[in-house]
């Protein structure tokens, strides 16, 4: 039978040894990708479902003060819009990917506008944090553009990534921490009927 001090020793290997596994273990490595689709209550929600999504963040974007409020970003007067910064495992889900969700969950023919809501702070857009995201996020235009199954130009911008602020915590996961008043406004908005009559289908 062990005594206690051999019961310690044994604990403390396998501690030490489980430790050691876990720091040689490669670490997951990530990339951040940021998109502005009016609302971004409704730009969190589809890439949440999608696998290799490890977060969205809510917050604003291509403004010039600093540590902007809700309340400023949604006067139009400090340049930002409201965007979704995703954070996703290249392992699992790619950037292409990313832009394809985009597309189908804005409406790319107003500027300065998506379906209710108007003004700057509501634009369109792609933020691209690399070179490989500006070449892809073109490419993807340029390849909708030919294939687009409406009449009128895309408007929608592709910017170099500026800092982004995460907006607020009220608005953070809305249309799960409020979904019923998330539900209210998407449908009032009218965004899921232009979605349909631009791309054939709402987004699922």
């Amino acid at each position: 039978m062990l005594s206690l001090r051999q019961w310690i020793v044994i604990a403390a290997l396998f501690i030490a040894g489980t430790m050691s596994a876990l720091a040689q273990s490669p670490a997951i490595k990530t990339a951040k990708a940021t998109f502005a689709g009016g609302c971004f209550w409704c730009m969190e929600a589809p890439y949440d479902k999608l696998p290799g999504v490890i977060s969205t963040t809510s917050g604003y974007i291509g403004g010039t003060v600093k540590n902007p409020t809700y309340e400023q970003v949604s006067s139009g007067r400090t340049g930002h819009t409201e965007a979704v910064q995703v954070v996703y495992d290249p392992t699992k889900v790619t950037y292409e990917k990313l832009l394809q969700v985009f597309w189908v969950n804005i409406d790319p023919t107003v500027k300065n506008a998506q379906f209710c809501d108007h003004g700057t702070q509501y634009r369109s857009g792609i933020f691209y944090h690399d070179e490989d995201q500006r070449k892809l996020a073109q490419a993807s235009k340029a390849a909708l553009d030919k294939s687009k199954p409406f009449k009128e130009p895309i408007v929608t911008e592709i910017t170099q990534a500026s800092e982004f602020y995460a907006a607020e915590d009220y608005h953070q996961n809305y249309y799960q921490v409020n979904p019923v008043r998330y539900k209210l406004y998407r449908n009032g908005c009218g965004r899921d009927a232009r979605l349909k009559e631009l791309w054939g289908k709402a987004p699922d």
